[in-house]
Parts: structure tokens; sequence; C-alpha cells
């Protein structure tokens, strides 16, 4: 499982890290589009539009199996504490089962469930939740949607994240490249266009992340697995050697008793 678990890891990994340009391209791209557009007081959409909040939805991204170390516990537990901390009613649209069971055990509204994503993740895989999420604020059935969701550090270090996808927040986007690009047909139509696929992508990135951490914390937890199975099967062959060492002794000194009763 170990060894299954680093073959995994190194795909799950070389994949989120060459994923991370192009989203911060993406980003950076909005921000220069959000820069030029701003004058345009009529432009609105959907996916940037602020409500009074009455009802918040959190989409959790948890793994569907074990043996992870303590990485579905943390963001179950992130996510646990998200819930509480609102003083809205949540709902929750969890991804995996670790998720889906730690919700159903707290007794949450559990607007949906998927299970057995898969590890060899794509675009496709992620637009059906995406959409879903989507609809919900759009609908006006939520006024928030948040996403919960390990991040991936390193092979030894995963921290769980919780990020607010809807509305699209623009503050802190880069607009310094809003002057260098002429806009056709103009700004606020391309960001009419760019915002679901920025949707899209940060959805999508979040569960590349989500999988290099599961696969990396995997492997660290059969790589811990073996080596106390290693420390105990050490153990145990000491205390063998030293049961039979005492029994062949044992014996032998049976024998010379006996001899030594005999010569007697």
């Amino acid at each position: 499982m170990q060894m299954v678990a680093a073959s995994k890891m190194r795909r799950a990994q070389e994949a989120v890290i060459s994923s991370r340009p192009y989203a911060d391209k993406l980003r950076s791209v909005l921000g220069g589009v959000v820069g030029s557009s701003a004058g345009d007081p009529d432009f609105s959409h959907p996916l940037l539009e602020r409500r009074t909040v009455d009802r918040v939805l959190l989409l959790e991204i948890s793994p569907d199996r074990g043996l992870a170390g303590g990485m579905p516990g943390n963001v179950s537990r992130a996510a646990g504490e998200f819930v509480r901390g609102q003083q809205y009613p949540v709902s929750v649209v969890t991804v995996g089962k670790k998720g889906r069971d730690f919700m159903a055990r707290a007794g949450v509204d559990l607007k949906a469930s998927f299970i057995d994503v898969g590890d060899r993740l794509s675009m496709a895989d992620t637009l059906p939740i995406t959409r879903l999420v989507e609809t919900e604020y759009i609908s006006g059935e939520v006024d928030e949607v948040h996403i919960v969701y390990t991040k991936f550090v390193n092979t030894l270090i995963q921290t769980p994240v919780i990020m607010q996808l809807l509305p699209i927040s623009t503050d802190g986007l880069d607009d310094g490249a809003s002057a260098d690009y002429l806009y056709e047909p103009d700004a606020s139509t391309v960001l009419g266009a760019l915002l679901p696929r920025f949707l899209e992508m940060q959805v999508y990135q979040a569960f590349l992340e989500n999988n290099a951490s599961e696969q990396s914390a995997r492997m660290v937890a059969m790589r811990n697995a073996t080596e106390a199975a290693e420390d105990m099967i050490d153990a145990l062959t000491l205390e063998l050697n030293k049961a039979r060492q005492n029994m062949i002794t044992a014996e032998l000194l049976d024998l010379v008793g006996g001899a030594a009763a005999l010569e007697g």
C-alpha cells in the first residue's frame, strides 16, 4: 500500500504543481479585465452579485477512503467548525465518503453527496459539482458558497483551507495589466465569459490540491505503519529467541541433573 500510494502521490503532485501557474495566470487575467471594466456602471454578473446573507452553502472535499493519517479528520473538523461558527443556516455538498459520513452524523443539512470521484481527475469530472453550486447561488437558494479542502504544501504538510467561492471576490486581484490590453468587443463582455471559467478553475484546483494531499498523507501513513510493523517483528522475534533459549537451557539443565543423579 505504501508503494501504490507513493506512485499515486507522485502523479498527483505533478498535476497540482503543473496547474498552479495556469490558475495564477487566470486570476491575473481576471484582475486585468476587472480593472478595465470597472468604469462601466451598467455591468453586472450573477456570480459577482452580493446579497444579504440568509443561507450559506459549504462544499466539502474529502477522501473516499481512510488510512491517510489525520488528513480526513482535519478537513472534517475544519468543516464542522465552520458550520458551527455560522449564524445563518448552512447546507452542505460533500465530495467523498469521509465528509458525507461526518456530516450525516453531525445532523447537518446535506444537500448533495458525490462519491468515488477517483484520483485521475480532469476538469470534466468536477464540472457537475461546479454547476450544482453555481445553480444554487444564481437561483437564490443560497447567498454565499464556501469551499473547504486540504491544500498541498509538501509531502509532510497538508493544511485545511476554507475559501469563499461565491460571490466571486475581486478584492486583491492584480489589475496592473488592465491598461496593456484592448478587449473586443469590450472588457465587460470578456469578463462575463471569463467569470464562469474562473469558478470552474477554482473548484478544479481545489480537487487537485486535495488529491495531492490525500495521496501524500496516505503514503506517509503507510510508511509509518510499515516501519511500526518492522519494529514489531523485530521485537517479537527477539522475544521468541529468548523463549527458545530459555527452553533449551531448561532442557539442558534437566539432562545434566538427570545424568548427575544417575552417577550419584
